[in-house]
C-alpha cells in the first residue's frame, strides 16, 4: 500500500510549533461543494479526480519536481473534500494554482498517468490542481503567510521570479527578515512580463505576491543590481544573499536583415502585450511596434516561448501567424498540447524550415527560408537538422518575433562583482551540495544556475535553497556569538 503524504523534509529545519498558526480543520460540507461558482465546474473536477486509479507506484508524484501528493488530493476531491485536498496540494508547493496552469503536464505528471499507459486518457492533473486552489482563494482558506520568531538576521533575494519568490516564503515563515530585490515594477518576473495572460491571468500572481508583502517581506521594485548597489553592497547589508535572477539574455540568430525594422525578440513583444494589459503606457506597443495587429507575423522557434508568441499574435488580430522551425513535429521542445491549442487557433507551423534571411531594409517584408530534413544525431541524441538542397522558399512578414530561447546575462559584471564564479554558459557555478556560489553566503538557484527550464524547476529550487541557507545562517550566528 503506498505511504500517506508527508510534510516537506525540507520544513525539518524549521521550530513549527513557532512558525506556523495552529492548522484549522477544515469544515467543508457537501452542500458548501455544491455551491460553489459553476465557472470552477466542481462537477467536472471530482469526476476527473475520481478517475485517478491510486496506483501502488504513483508515477504522476514521481515525474513532478515538486514529488506532489497527487494521487491523495484528487481522492480528497473526488470526495467532495475540497479544503482538505488544497491543503494537501500546499504542502508541498507555493503556487499550486500558477503550476496548475502554466505546468507542462503532458511531459510531467498527466504524461506518466498509468491511464494514459492505457490508452483511456490521463486524468487531468493540472485542471483539478487549479481548481482546488482557485476555490480555496475564493473561499478564504488561503492562509495569510505568518513569519516565525524573529531570528536576528536578514536575507537578500535578488530576483522575484518563481525561485525567488519561493525561498523568500520559506525563510520569512523561518524567522528571517527578507528583501526582495527585482528590476522590473511588478514581482513575478517571467510569470508576471513573460507568460500571457491568457495562461497566466495577472491577478493570480498578483494575489500571490501581495500575500508575502502582508507577510512582511520587503519589496524593492526597479531596483536594478549593479546600478542601484552592488552585489559587495547587498552582502554587506544581509547575512545571505540569494541570486535567482532568472535567465534573460535572447539567444541570437546571424542572418542578413536581422537588424531590419520589424524583427523583434520574443521577450520585448510579451512583455510589453502583458504591460499593456495591465493598463500601462507602453509607446512601442501603441505606435504599432510591438502590435501584431492586421500583420502576417512569422515565430522562428519551437519551444514554448514560440507557441506564447503565436497566441499572443492571434489575439492581437494578426492576418496570418506561422511558426518556423527547424525539426519536425515529434522533435519539438514545446508542449504538445500548446501545439494543438494553436493549431486550432489558426496558426500554421511551418516544419523542418530555418530561415536564411529578413528581406526588406526600411521594414520588413518576409522571411527567406530552406527546407530541412533530420541527419545523424548529435551528442544529446537529437537528431541534426540539415538543409535539403535547392529548396529555398519565402514567407511574407511585416513582423518577424525571435523565439530561440534565453542565455544566462552577464552577472558578473552587471553586479560589478568579477569574482562571481560563471560556467562556460554563463550559468552561476555554485556547490550542489549547498547550493552556494564561490562567494560566502552568496547562494544560487533556479534558471541562473540550470539554464532556461520550466517553472516548476524554479519552486523546487527555491524550495531545496532554502534548506542550505538555514543551515548556513544558523551556524553563521553561532559562530558570531562564540566570537563575541
Amino acid at each position: 500500500m503506498a505511504k500517506g503524504p508527508q510534510k516537506l523534509d525540507m520544513l525539518k529545519f524549521v521550530d513549527m510549533d513557532q512558525t506556523y498558526p495552529e492548522k484549522r480543520e477544515p469544515t467543508l460540507r457537501t452542500e458548501d461543494f455544491q455551491e460553489i461558482a459553476d465557472r470552477y465546474a466542481p462537477q467536472k473536477a471530482a469526476e476527473q479526480a475520481a478517475r485517478c486509479s491510486q496506483c501502488g507506484v504513483p508515477y504522476c508524484s514521481t515525474h513532478c519536481p515538486l514529488h506532489n501528493h497527487i494521487p491523495d488530493w484528487l481522492r480528497l476531491t473526488a470526495e467532495g473534500r475540497v479544503r482538505e485536498a488544497y491543503e494537501m496540494s500546499n504542502l508541498t508547493s507555493t503556487m499550486p494554482e500558477i503550476c496548475g496552469r502554466i505546468c507542462p503536464q503532458d511531459r510531467l505528471c498527466e504524461g506518466n498517468c498509468v491511464i494514459e499507459f492505457s490508452g483511456h486518457g490521463a486524468v487531468t492533473i493540472g485542471a483539478v490542481e487549479k481548481y482546488i486552489t482557485d476555490t480555496a482563494w475564493e473561499e478564504g482558506w488561503v492562509e495569510p503567510l505568518v513569519p516565525g520568531k524573529s531570528r536576528g538576521q536578514s536575507v537578500g533575494v535578488i530576483g522575484a521570479g518563481p525561485a525567488g519568490l519561493t525561498a523568500a516564503e520559506y525563510l520569512r515563515v523561518a524567522g528571517y527578515d527578507v528583501h526582495v530585490y527585482d528590476r522590473h515594477d511588478r514581482a513575478g518576473g517571467l510569470l508576471t512580463y513573460g507568460i500571457p495572460g491568457f495562461k497566466l491571468e495577472k491577478e493570480v500572481i498578483m494575489r500571490r505576491v501581495q500575500r508575502l508583502k502582508d507577510g512582511g517581506i520587503f519589496f524593492h521594485e526597479n531596483f536594478e543590481v549593479g546600478d542601484d548597489a552592488s552585489l559587495e553592497d547587498l552582502r554587506g547589508k544581509h547575512d545571505a544573499i540569494l541570486i535567482a535572477t532568472g535567465v534573460y539574455k535572447a539567444r541570437a540568430i546571424k542572418m542578413p536583415g536581422v537588424g531590419a525594422p520589424g524583427v523583434e525578440e520574443a521577450l520585448d513583444f510579451l512583455i510589453a502585450s502583458n504591460r499593456k494589459s495591465f493598463g500601462d503606457d507602453v509607446p512601442d506597443f501603441d505606435n504599432g511596434r510591438f502590435d501584431a495587429k492586421g500583420k502576417n507575423v512569422v515565430v522562428i522557434g519551437g519551444g514554448d516561448t514560440a507557441m506564447d508568441c503565436v497566441r499572443t499574435s492571434v489575439r492581437q488580430g494578426a492576418k496570418s501567424v506561422k511558426c518556423l522551425y527547424r525539426r519536425d513535429r515529434a522533435n519539438m521542445p514545446g508542449s504538445q498540447n500548446e501545439v494543438k491549442n494553436a493549431e486550432e487557433e489558426g496558426v500554421e507551423f511551418v516544419w523542418l524550415s530555418a530561415p536564411r534571411a529578413v528581406e526588406g531594409t526600411e521594414q520588413a517584408t518576409a522571411v527567406k527560408a530552406t527546407k530541412m530534413r533530420l541527419g545523424a544525431p548529435d551528442a544529446s541524441g537529437r537528431r541534426m537538422p540539415e538543409p535539403e538542397p535547392d529548396s529555398e522558399f519565402t514567407i511574407e512578414a511585416d513582423l518577424v518575433i525571435k523565439a530561440l530561447g534565453f542565455d544566462a546575462e552577464d552577472l558578473p559584471n552587471m553586479f560589478d562583482c568579477p569574482d562571481l564564479s560563471v560556467t562556460r554558459w554563463g550559468t552561476l557555478r555554485v556547490d550542489h551540495k549547498s547550493m552556494m556560489t564561490n562567494l560566502d553566503g552568496v547562494f544560487a538557484a533556479g534558471d541562473i544556475v540550470r539554464g532556461a527550464s520550466l517553472v516548476v524547476w524554479g519552486i523546487r529550487d527555491g524550495r531545496d535553497v532554502t534548506e542550505h541557507m538555514h543551515r548556513y545562517l544558523r551556524e553563521k550566528a553561532v559562530a558570531e556569538k562564540v566570537a563575541a
